[in-house]
């Protein structure tokens, strides 16, 4: 297939492009590179791309297109909590509009990217894909909008899907220090201490970035009924974990480093447990593969080899404070567009 990658220069994109290359696609990149220069070692080969904002894409651009694989957005709650409504517009109207582009254009296929956070609030209970949803962050808000919409375009010549990632770990050249098992690993090589702002409490589904990957391409490659019009977790029950045992495992791949809870933060209501059996119930064969203690191991090893610092752990690779200096540097207008001479 000829596939439109949105977001290929993020955490995510970077990771994905190369599996889905693999997997026989022809990958063509959409992203305005706000993180494009957040590498940790080597740059990796990134594919062609369209220099088209997501906002201002048309039905003309995706001609040609079998597939679109949708990534880019604001991506994490600080972000969305920073300026809610331009989360709104990015991660829910835009979104929206690009999937009414392909549509036109008569692109068959459109994965998007969810997050199992708009299950928000749900207690201890396993929840799957028919649970109430209950997004407590503009964010996960946008993307319960996004889902909405965007699924109810299905028909017999558009097959969008869903897909509710849990939340990943994992190395990626273009790293992500914000996310909580990448962020502890962190603390526990650059500070000697494994640091819990939360009481350690609230559940957490996680998983690896290669996984999410391969999940995606498993989609494109699924029978089109298995998947279209359908939200589908994507994860392993084996990694819904609380966030103290998220740290306890970053203390068995760093001993040096000790636990500490502070709950400073106060208590968080982001808590779920997640049911995943419908993935692999509509993609046969496929199943997540690599565990937490496999992502503290690996980037132990990343953090070592390629020397995260301090002042890449907490600004270079933190998405808030990186947009937050490219605006202060005048590089980005406050709609995140690039600034004009």
């Amino acid at each position: 297939m000829r596939v439109l990658l949105t977001g290929h220069l993020g955490y995510l994109g970077t990771v994905m492009s190369p599996i889905l290359q693999a997997a026989g696609h022809d990958v063509i990149g959409l992203d305005t590179g706000l993180y494009a220069a957040s590498v940790l070692g080597p740059v990796p080969v990134d594919p062609p791309a369209l220099p088209i904002d997501l906002r201002d894409v048309t039905a003309a651009d995706l001609q040609g297109f079998d597939a679109v694989v949708h990534l880019a957005a604001l991506s994490n709650d600080p972000l969305g909590a920073l300026d809610p409504e331009l989360t709104y517009a990015i991660n829910h109207r835009a979104s929206v509009a690009l999937a009414e582009a392909a549509k036109e254009a008569g692109v068959g296929r459109f994965l998007y990217a969810s997050t199992c956070s708009v299950y928000g609030a749900a207690g201890d209970g396993l929840v799957g894909e028919e649970a109430p949803l209950a997004p407590v962050t503009p964010y996960a808000e946008s993307k319960v909008w996004a889902e909405r919409d965007i699924l109810a375009m299905t028909d017999s010549d558009f097959a969008p899907t869903a897909l509710r990632n849990a939340t990943a770990f994992g190395f990626s050249p273009r790293l992500r220090a914000d996310i909580v098992l990448n962020n502890l690993v962190g603390h526990a090589l650059l500070g000697g201490e494994i640091l819990v702002l939360s009481d350690g409490t609230p559940w957490r589904p996680l998983v690896h970035a290669a996984d999410i990957a391969d999940s995606f391409a498993a989609v494109l490659a699924a029978p089109v009924d298995n998947v279209a019009g359908r939200a589908l977790n994507v994860g392993d029950e084996q990694n819904n974990v609380r966030v103290s045992e998220i740290a306890e495992e970053v203390a068995r791949a760093v001993p040096s480093a000790g636990v500490r809870i502070t709950g400073e933060a106060g208590a968080d209501p982001r808590s779920y447990r997640v049911d995943f059996s419908a993935l692999r119930e509509a993609l046969p064969g496929f199943a997540c593969r690599r565990s937490v203690a496999d992502g503290a191991r690996e980037l132990v090893a990343a953090y070592r080899e390629f020397g995260l610092d301090r002042a890449g752990f907490e600004n270079t690779f933190v998405r808030l404070r990186t947009l937050q200096a490219r605006q202060d540097a005048g590089e980005l207008t406050e709609d995140l567009r690039p600034a004009q001479p």
